[in-house]
């Protein structure tokens, strides 16, 4: 029972194998094979634009509805276009009619839409207005196509098989103008992708007649023609011209596009009337939602969606008071209102993807341009030689119609009277039908002097399209004709603006905002420092130090203040209070040297912090050789936001103490020959120089040092008026026995 079971299940198992053996295979093979085959496919048959600038997806709807009729007449329901192309298109009716979409006045995706649309399309600039039913939209080829199919029935492109073959359609479309420059295209293939953004149609027109002229011109000099992108959206374009430069040569880069706006003082809003081409309304207003919602945007009171017929409008109301101006320059630095548009010119280039700068997708046009006219010339010239051997029979006629009329009228058989003609005037088969179907009434010396005069005339024709077709500096003067007509009646001014960004004001950079609240810093003597909220220090925590270690500075701040920290090597480093975690006061705290960077084995001797560089505060230091300076806090403000400042003060001699001062107050100084002077800060003199050495202030012996500092109001000492002196230099007054055990406890801690 078992063995019919497991024989059941390997039968089971071949049926569902197909009964194929299972062989090995490498994965470079199996990636050859069954992966490489797809890419390709994705990349040639739908994702990246051909050099008509076309999609496959495009040209199949375009060219269906060329068939359709649709080019002259009323409109169509969209629902009878889409099921036409699924002839063409297989991949169902959705993606078939949100291709179309795309291609319509009415959604303003591109500077010269392809397809006059009535009904609701969406529009390019939002992700949310969608477009209705195809059962509701009509549609018709806009008169802008005659430029794309002009040729095609004269066999300017080749036509293929459909996916069933039972119709033909277009290679390319022979597009009478740099369409692949003209409108915006984007798509993504597998391990690569094209973004092409749009330029004028009279400025690519102009740039392609000069490269006509002089294949030579360079990306330099195109710069020059073809000023920059333009957009059906408008906005502005900051002009960077080496930016431009750079995607013009390789076809690879990005510029930067910013929204247009115009206040209105009555009602006090801005009217933002164009954004860029790259972002939507939905992104910007998501991102104005966040800013308010986090407090970081107080200039506005109130924003809102005002598009109608007349176009796109967002309106923000502004608070009283606000600069208008100002507050765009903020919004550009923070929201889409601003946003960069990145350039990759992949390109199908006879079926192989290439990346090229403008001027090399404008040499390979004007190549594919002159095969798809010589096609059409010589389609024309075949027909004109096809005329004229017919005209050369009928002039022979001419000669004889009574010979003509007579070989017809005794003919017996029908089928004889074309072998008759062709024996009695050397003519052959075709110009003997051609003879035998006119009519008996044409059968006039008029009517065939009237034809051999056209003759003539085809005579010269065919010799000029011979010409034509055979040189090729009249077939670039032919297609330059036609693209100074196209640009005639299609051609319209920027819509996209140029703004120099040398000529503008650099966007703010705006910090964000910092919630305010108070705290109160503590730093040790070894360099630790906590930021200790108020919450905190109500409860039971107590203010604990590593062992060995104690209380250097304490003070109430806030968090929205400046930190300034000063070393033993005479430097400073900047922060700000914001840039420390809240921390318990029994926690360790942060490590100032190591947070800050400070250069190895440097140590933290003093932290203050500062709401402003007061010009009448100081920072006082006091060295071991017995002098001081006062140098005034604005000597360490810096106009760009610098973390570190060499020479903070002078490195002559060691650093005793370093000092605060906002008024003037009394200072302890004490030497290693327990000796010690009280003085008055303002006996000090300032010096606004960082580095300055100081002056005097306690006569010491030869050699002596001076060891401690304290203020007068936290000095350990029970009497410190008994030292004071009321002029520097100053000798020292000696330590009463009591502040000498004071003293030695001190050191050696």
């Amino acid at each position: 029972m078992a063995k019919r079971k497991r024989n059941r299940a390997l039968e089971q198992e071949d049926l569902f194998l197909g009964s194929a053996p299972i062989v090995d295979q490498r994965i470079t093979e199996t990636v050859e094979k069954n992966y490489m085959p797809y890419a390709m496919s994705v990349i040639i048959s739908r994702a990246i634009p051909e050099i008509d600038g076309f999609k496959p997806a495009h040209r199949k709807v375009l060219y269906t509805m060329y068939k359709m009729g649709l080019m002259n007449g009323p409109r169509t329901k969209s629902t009878n276009v889409v099921g036409q192309t699924m002839k063409l298109n297989p991949h169902g009716d959705a993606s078939i009619y949100e291709t179309l979409v795309r291609l319509t006045r009415g959604n303003e995706a591109l500077l010269h839409p392809f397809i006059d649309s009535k009904g609701t399309f969406g529009k390019q600039y939002s992700s949310e207005m969608a477009y209705a039913a195809s059962r509701y939209t009509e549609v018709k080829l806009d008169p802008f196509c005659s430029e794309i199919f002009g040729g095609i029935d004269k066999d300017a492109v080749d036509l293929v098989p459909n996916y069933d073959n039972t119709m033909k359609e277009p290679v390319l479309l022979p597009t009478s103008f740099p369409n692949i420059l003209v409108s915006a295209n984007m798509g993504i293939a597998v391990g690569m992708a094209s973004r092409i953004c749009s330029f004028n149609l009279a400025e690519i027109c102009d740039g392609t007649i000069e490269i006509l002229k002089d294949p030579d011109t360079t990306a330099e000099k195109l710069l020059e023609i073809v000023k920059a992108p333009d957009f059906p959206g408008g906005a502005f374009l900051l002009y960077n011209r080496e930016q431009l430069l750079h995607i013009y040569e390789t076809g690879k880069g990005s510029f930067r596009m910013r929204a247009r706006y115009s206040y209105d003082k009555e009602a006090n809003c801005i009217d933002i009337v164009q954004i860029p081409y790259s972002t939507s309304l939905e992104i910007i207003m998501k991102k104005l939602t966040e800013l308010v919602k986090e407090g970081k945007l107080k200039e506005i009171s109130d924003f809102r969606n005002e598009i109608d017929r007349n176009g796109f409008k967002l309106t923000l109301d502004l608070k009283r008071g606000v600069d208008p101006d100002a507050l765009m320059e903020k919004l550009y630095a923070m929201t889409a209102l601003q946003d960069d548009f990145s350039c990759n010119f992949n390109v199908l280039i006879d079926g192989t993807p290439v990346q090229t700068g403008i001027v090399g997708i404008l040499k390979e046009w004007i190549r594919f341009r002159m095969s798809c006219v010589k096609r059409e010339l010589s389609y024309d010239l075949k027909k004109k030689q096809e005329r004229m051997h017919l005209l050369v029979a009928l002039g022979k006629i001419l000669l004889d119609i009574d010979l003509a009329i007579k070989i017809v009228r005794e003919t017996k058989n029908d089928k004889d009277v074309v072998p008759n003609l062709m024996e009695g005037f050397s003519i052959d088969q075709i110009q003997a039908e051609y003879i035998a179907e006119i009519k008996l009434r044409n059968l006039n010396k008029e009517y065939i002097l009237d034809r051999v005069k056209e003759l003539e005339e085809l005579r010269k024709e065919i010799e000029d399209l011979n010409d034509l077709v055979k040189s090729d500096a009249r077939l670039k003067k032919y297609i330059a004709r036609q693209l100074m007509e196209v640009k005639r009646k299609f051609g319209m001014p920027r819509r996209t603006q140029l703004i120099y960004e040398e000529t503008i004001k650099a966007a703010p950079k705006v910090a964000p905002e910092v919630e305010n609240y108070p705290v109160r810093i503590v730093l040790s003597r070894e360099g630790y420092f906590k930021k200790i909220t108020m919450q905190s220090l109500r409860g039971s925590d107590e203010l604990k130090f590593k062992e060995g270690d104690f209380l250097r500075m304490a003070e109430e701040s806030d968090n929205t203040k400046k930190l300034i920290f000063f070393s033993d090597r005479g430097q400073c480093y900047k922060s700000q209070v914001a840039a420390f975690d809240c921390t318990k006061a029994s926690a360790l705290g942060d490590y100032v040297p190591a947070k800050l960077k400070f250069d190895a084995e440097e140590r933290c001797l003093f932290g203050k912090s500062l709401s402003e560089y007061n010009e009448n505060h100081h920072f006082i230091f006091i060295f071991e050789n017995g002098k001081a300076v006062r140098v005034p806090v604005t000597a360490y403000e810096t106009k760009s936001l610098r973390s570190k400042l060499t020479g903070a003060y002078s490195t002559a001699s060691p650093i005793t103490a370093i000092f605060y001062e906002e008024e003037p107050f009394e200072i302890v100084l004490v030497s290693d020959a327990k000796t010690a002077v009280t003085l008055n800060t303002s006996l000090i003199p300032v010096n606004a120089t960082r580095t300055s050495r100081g002056v005097a202030v306690f006569d010491l012996k030869k050699g002596g040092r001076v060891v401690e500092a304290f203020s007068a109001s936290d000095c350990p000492y029970e009497q410190p008026s008994a030292y004071r002196r009321l002029k520097i230099p100053a000798k020292g007054i000696k330590l009463t026995e009591h502040d000498i055990r004071k003293q030695q406890i001190s050191l050696i801690e």
